[in-house]
């Protein structure tokens, strides 16, 4: 197996994209945009006899003032994840890097459906383990998500959607909610309804500038397009979809509390669909569903909004880390999931 870095983009995104399994954060722009904060890439292509086997973007970040540094491939590595022996071969390359760049502990977080234990994540976790890769405390992405086979006509993706949903995207279409796709120019827009609704709802939202350069970053290579819904004239909504391959993601919505009788989130999300239905996407993830799907937990609402569509609940095997270092790994993997849960709930405080 050869194994070389890339730094050009093109090079790299196709590589991605002649595998099975691909990922928006396995990117180049992705990687290109965590680099302006703090993130240092490393992309990794293994081939064998002339063919792309695998690839693993890798961010890696000092850590304090001291020579050492953690590491984490987002939504990655990139392989078939049916294939134990490329797995471990893989797994192994990144436990040297990690050495290599001194790092407290590399982590991955792939997208391997965690269904039952004759399914090959029973495998995969078992690889794991044996490596010594150790279940994460601290789940960076979404662990589950909701999606949606957009491969269907689009009459039967509305009677898969609950009675109550396909009722509310319909009444938005019958009181003059329209959707328009935005562009740069309306990102300004975006952030102020996306500050409205984290104010509304609770949740930590991070400055202008860091979600500027994000969806800048994506709009500019093609690979994400803003929506909006309007009524008369006065935004109401707006979502984000990213994609790469055959997948598309909703991951970032806001609303205004203006008119919201009038069910723009529903005409918005069915419009974003059928978006992506005919640019070719096959899959729309929802990007983002309850760790336990019980009242109690906290994405409960956003996850009832999500399910109406009638996509599929998907549970994923969640975020592993490699310890290089036992004696620092420990107390960073106590301490700061707790600094951080600190820095949260002072923050909704302030909010």
């Amino acid at each position: 197996m050869r194994v070389t870095e890339v730094t050009e983009r093109n090079l790299w995104n196709k590589a991605l994209l002649k595998l099975s399994y691909t990922h928006i954060l396995q990117s180049h722009e992705w990687g290109q945009f965590k680099a302006q904060y703090g993130w240092k890439p490393l992309r990794l292509l293994f081939e064998e006899n002339g063919l792309v086997r695998a690839t693993a973007s890798i961010l890696r970040r000092r850590f304090l003032h001291l020579p050492l540094c953690i590491m984490y491939v987002p939504k990655g590595p990139a392989l078939d994840y049916r294939d134990d022996g490329l797995l471990k071969l893989v797994l192994a390359t990144l436990e040297d890097v990690a050495r290599r760049y001194h790092a407290i502990f590399i982590k991955i977080d792939p997208d391997v459906c965690l269904e039952d234990f004759s399914s090959p994540s029973a495998q995969v976790i078992t690889t794991l383990e044996g490596r010594g890769w150790r279940l994460s405390s601290e789940q960076v992405q979404f662990r589950n998500t909701i999606l949606i086979d957009l491969t269907r006509e689009e009459d039967e993706l509305l009677k898969a959607m609950t009675s109550k949903t396909r009722y509310n995207v319909h009444l938005a279409e019958r009181r003059g909610v329209k959707v328009c796709v935005g562009g740069l120019a309306d990102l300004p827009l975006f952030y102020e309804m996306y500050v409205e609704t984290s104010t509304r709802d609770e949740f930590i939202i991070r400055p202008s500038n860091y979600y500027r350069d994000a969806w800048k970053t994506f709009i500019e290579a093609n690979l994400a397009q803003l929506f909006i819904a309007e009524y008369k004239g006065q935004p109401l909504a707006g979502l984000i979809l990213f994609r790469f391959g055959k997948k598309a993601w909703y991951m970032y919505g806001a609303s205004r509390d203006l008119h919201r009788n009038l069910m723009p989130n529903h005409l918005l999300q069915w419009e974003a669909m059928r978006w992506a239905k005919a640019q070719g996407y096959t899959v729309y993830d929802m990007w983002g569903a309850p760790d336990v799907l019980d009242e109690s937990d906290p994405m409960w609402g956003v996850y009832r909004f999500k399910e109406g569509f009638g996509g599929q609940f998907v549970r994923h095997i969640g975020a592993y880390d490699y310890p290089v270092s036992r004696f620092l790994y420990r107390p960073y993997a106590v301490t700061v999931p707790r600094y951080l849960e600190a820095l949260r709930k002072r923050n909704r405080r302030r909010t």
